[in-house]
């Protein structure tokens, strides 16, 4: 079993019942539950960002179960660590006396969007090669193969798994960034749990350089748990300036809470996580084939997640969400194509059972045949960090048509925006806002 560190700090802490002279102002007594175990970096508890002793001891231990060059935590999600990604890049670029430039998939999240802005970055958006859903993105290699030889970003970024659970080809995707001498950087917050699959399907065994993976998402731990991992193959410079790429963004005052989690998630993982994962990822295989034979599409190629899409079963996805709720089954998201459900072992066979249970019940009707509006490829009026710094309005969505995006107007989830700072709104962008339920958006002021 992975030791625990700063789990034991923490207990032998407790256990001296000391007088608190210091932060958190609830002195360990009890208001909403944990705040015994809820403490700041006092003397012995180490400094996350300028990690030393027991969080760099536990990061070691991630880092020996990931299989990485380095792995750091974040208690402020994945968020954070893809604010980190973009600064690390951004720094590789300036060391070859290059502008920063990374060519991206186009349903990114919106923190990366935000960050390149904040941090100059300029972005070329690699569009899908069929229209669907905002949230995926199937690139054409082809494509993607064109644009890192004529263009030449610093660094190819990607999200696999996507909210859908759609899992790009990322070993394809890192011959072409090696062959180009572009780093590839994997939005991978919905898969930390892919290593421990019996072939690991993580990006950093795929030939990522860096990403990050959101612990809370899919393994047990608190939410806001996430690690930023870097291949021992990326250059030398992001391994050794992780740690303050981290910092720069990063709140002085991590939650001790998330920091114990995480370490006590090094412990589960190493004590027969990977058979649990297996027995479930089986299980859960069974019953997807269950409900396709009784007529839902289910699409993605994510073990511990189903994307029903039922309007061939005469439902939209927010509708059947709703009816669910009913039975007191809360999906993560539904919109009017897709109802995303999130698995992991610790969801029970009795209750993925009595799911498949009510989902065949449900009543088949006509088939809806409406499908999402196709955005037009935007136009960049503005570059994104002036139109980010510029005056702001809010107005009507419906009246937007013709000016130019100021901030990401987007839900969260699933978080991916229809149009990105300093790109002008049209007439299919105001469709696509009015689909996924967007009334307002954030425009530069006249």
């Amino acid at each position: 079993m992975s030791r625990t560190p700063i789990c034991d700090f923490v207990k032998a802490y407790q256990q001296q019942k000391p007088l608190r002279l210091h932060m958190p102002g609830h002195k360990g007594q009890v208001f909403t539950g944990p705040e015994a175990a809820d403490i700041t970096e006092i003397d012995g508890a180490d400094v996350l960002y300028s990690a030393q002793g027991i969080i760099r001891e536990s990061e070691q231990n991630a880092c020996e179960l990931f299989e990485t060059g380095r792995t750091l935590y974040s208690a402020e999600g994945s968020s954070l660590c893809i604010r980190a990604m973009l600064y690390l890049i951004a720094q590789e670029a300036r060391r070859q006396g290059r502008r920063p430039l990374i060519a991206a998939a186009r349903n990114a999240h919106k923190v990366f969007v935000t960050a390149a802005a904040l941090l100059d970055i300029d972005i070329c958006w690699l569009f899908p090669k069929t229209p669907g859903s905002v949230t995926a993105c199937e690139l054409d290699l082809e494509e993607v193969s064109r644009v890192l030889e004529e263009r030449r970003p610093t660094a190819l970024y990607v999200t696999s798994p996507d909210y859908l659970g759609n899992c790009t080809d990322l070993h394809a995707l890192s011959e072409l960034c090696r062959k180009n001498g572009t780093l590839l950087a994997v939005d991978n917050a919905h898969g930390a749990y892919l290593k421990f699959l019996p072939a690991s399907r993580h990006p950093i065994d795929l030939g990522a350089d860096l990403c990050c993976d959101s612990a809370h998402k899919t393994l047990p731990v608190l939410t806001g748990g996430a690690y930023l991992h870097l291949s021992g193959k990326a250059p030398a410079q992001l391994l050794e300036q992780a740690e303050n790429a981290l910092s720069l963004f990063a709140s002085t005052s991590p939650s001790y809470l998330i920091l114990q989690s995480l370490d006590q998630a090094n412990a589960y993982l190493a004590d027969g996580y990977a058979d649990k994962l297996a027995d479930a990822s089986l299980m859960l295989a069974r019953a997807r084939a269950e409900l396709t034979a009784n007529g839902y599409q289910i699409t993605g190629d994510e073990p511990l997640k189903w994307n029903i899409m039922p309007k061939s079963c005469g439902w939209r996805g927010d509708e059947l969400a709703a009816w669910l709720v009913q039975k007191n089954v809360w999906v993560e998201f539904a919109d009017p194509d897709n109802v995303v459900m999130m698995f992991t072992p610790e969801t029970s066979a009795e209750d993925v059972h009595q799911l498949v249970k009510w989902l065949c019940s449900v009543p088949v009707r006509e088939a809806i045949n409406e499908q999402p509006p196709v955005l037009a490829e935007p136009v960049q009026a503005m570059r994104p960090q002036e139109a980010l710094f510029a005056p702001q309005e809010t107005i009507p969505v419906r009246d937007a048509v013709g000016r130019v995006l100021a901030a990401p107007s987007v839900t969260c989830p699933p978080a991916v925006p229809v149009v990105v700072c300093g790109e002008q709104i049209d007439e299919s962008a105001v469709r696509c806002f009015a689909y996924y339920g967007i009334e307002n958006c954030c425009v530069v002021k006249k």
